[in-house]
């Protein structure tokens, strides 16, 4: 297996696809390194060389925010926003939706599993 920006890529795929195994890059970031890189985007993973791989790191390292770091600066805007109280921050905070979505019906991932308010009726008593 290659190692880009600590992450295991897998051999078996095209390095276009196998680059956004990497979190930060996405398919469109990935075609764009690879051609600043003038690396083939079909080319297995398992195919390239060293030199092309070497090439490949120091793009990724040098340009881009990835992995750890992206994620870091990402929690820390979220935290911000928590902290300054903002309307996206308190959405942040309750565990809903951010961005607009409507909860009154949907937002299940967001809120949970379903809780029934008064889902068992009383039974009526039988006549004797």
């Amino acid at each position: 297996m290659a190692r880009l920006a600590g992450v295991n890529i897998p051999d078996n795929k095209q390095v276009q696809i196998a680059l956004t195994y990497i979190y930060g890059i996405g398919p469109q970031l990935s075609s764009r390194i690879l051609s600043s890189a003038k690396v083939e985007q079909t080319v297995r993973v398992k195919d390239l060389t060293d030199s092309e791989l070497s090439k490949l790191q120091e793009i990724i390292t040098n340009n881009y925010t990835v992995e750890g770091e992206l994620q870091r600066v990402v929690t820390g805007n979220i935290k911000r926003l928590k902290d300054i109280k903002a309307y996206r921050g308190l959405r942040h905070q309750a565990n809903l939706p951010t961005r607009g979505q409507r909860t009154r019906t949907n937002a299940r991932t967001k809120r949970g599993k379903k809780i029934t308010v008064g889902g068992t009726a009383k039974k009526v008593a039988a006549k004797t």
